[in-house]
């Protein structure tokens, strides 16, 4: 069979991704009919319009959160273009439902952050019941599956809405790296120490040269 050369693809991965839900559970969805796919060379591809009908087609959908987050100041103009890029996509997959803006200015290695507080409090008094992020990433970097069932717990389904991560990209995971490494030096080393200096000095150097 070929492929519609109009029409985007996705992996079950990638699906999986979007639904959170695992590359096996896709697998079911193709061999129950309840989602449709290709196979090519013995892998399914599914078609972006199967992944569109089934979003669109959740009737429990009423109310979503959709959240934005970049790591610092400087990336004010990129928010705002991720948020607009969000409302744009739930408009058009979910039509006319009501819509919470949230987003965060902070690195997605901290958990305390506020806008990610607040989705969570949402989520416990039932005013949400999606959450629509353009990446993984931008809800966490570390731990997406584990927010994931936090939220199936409060009856609330997040949705990775793109695949293709931006441009800036790179930047974003130096810059998390050079957090990581000095989270773990001042508790190796003493934060007035020479030796956590050093090693503090050497990771900034290193984000330089990116």
């Amino acid at each position: 069979m070929f492929l519609n050369s109009v029409e985007r693809y996705l992996t079950p991965s990638e699906v999986a991704e979007i639904f959170g839900i695992s590359r096996s559970g896709v697998i079911k969805w193709i061999r129950e009919g309840k989602i449709k796919a290709i196979e090519i060379n013995g892998r399914w591809r599914i078609p972006y319009s199967e992944v569109e009908r089934l979003i669109s087609g959740k009737e429990k959908v009423r109310q979503v959160a959709i959240y934005a987050r970049v790591s610092s100041n400087t990336q004010k103009d990129d928010l705002e273009r991720q948020s607009n890029a969000l409302k744009e996509w739930v408009k058009k997959t979910f039509g006319d439902v009501m819509i919470i803006e949230i987003k965060d200015i902070d690195s997605g290695l901290k958990e305390d952050r506020r806008g990610l507080k607040k989705l969570i409090e949402l989520a416990k008094r039932r005013q949400i019941n999606t959450i629509v992020v353009a990446y993984k990433d931008r809800l966490t970097r570390f731990g997406f599956e584990y927010l994931v069932e936090l939220f199936k717990a409060y009856g609330v389904d997040i949705i990775v809405s793109f695949q293709e991560e931006p441009k800036d990209y790179m930047q974003e995971l130096v810059e998390d790296f050079v957090e990581i490494v000095k989270s773990f030096a001042s508790r190796i080393y003493s934060h007035r120490s020479h030796k956590y200096e050093k090693v503090v000095k050497c990771v900034e150097d290193i984000e330089k040269d990116c």
